[in-house]
C-alpha cells in the first residue's frame, strides 16, 4: 500500500505523465510497474518528463499542432455541416427578403398631398 500511495505523490509532482496516458502512449499500469522497478530518480523517466516540455513549447508557438487539425477535421461531419449551411442560407434569403420588401414599401408609396379646402368629393 505505501508503494501505491508514494505513486500518487509522485503523479502529482510531475502531472505530464498524465497526458501519456490520454494520448494512449502509455498506461497506469506500465507507469506503476517502471516506478516499482526503478524509483523515482532513474534515468528510466527522463523519456517521460523532459521531452514533453520541448514539444508543449513548440505547440504553444504555432497555437495547434498539425495533428490536432489533422483529427480536428476527420471529426466534422460534412453532413451536418451542410445542413447547417443549407439553414443559414434560407435564414440570409429571409432577412434579404424582409429588407427588399421595406425598401421598395417606401419607394411605392405616393407623397401625402392633403386635400384643398374648397374641394369636396371631387368637384
Amino acid at each position: 500500500m505505501a508503494d501505491k500511495e508514494a505513486f500518487k505523490g509522485f503523479v502529482s509532482k510531475n502531472p505530464r505523465l498524465l497526458t501519456y496516458v490520454k494520448k494512449g502512449d502509455m498506461t497506469w499500469q506500465k507507469f506503476y510497474e517502471i516506478y516499482d522497478l526503478y524509483g523515482e530518480s532513474d534515468d528510466a523517466w527522463k523519456s517521460y518528463l523532459t521531452p514533453e516540455v520541448e514539444t508543449n513549447i513548440k505547440e504553444g508557438v504555432t497555437g495547434f499542432g498539425v495533428g490536432e487539425i489533422v483529427s480536428w477535421l476527420k471529426n466534422i461531419n460534412l453532413d451536418s455541416l451542410q445542413e447547417g449551411v443549407n439553414s443559414l442560407q434560407r435564414v440570409v434569403g429571409v432577412l434579404q427578403d424582409l429588407g427588399n420588401k421595406e425598401g421598395s414599401e417606401s419607394d411605392t408609396k405616393e407623397e401625402y398631398k392633403p386635400r384643398p379646402i374648397y374641394k369636396h368629393f371631387e368637384d
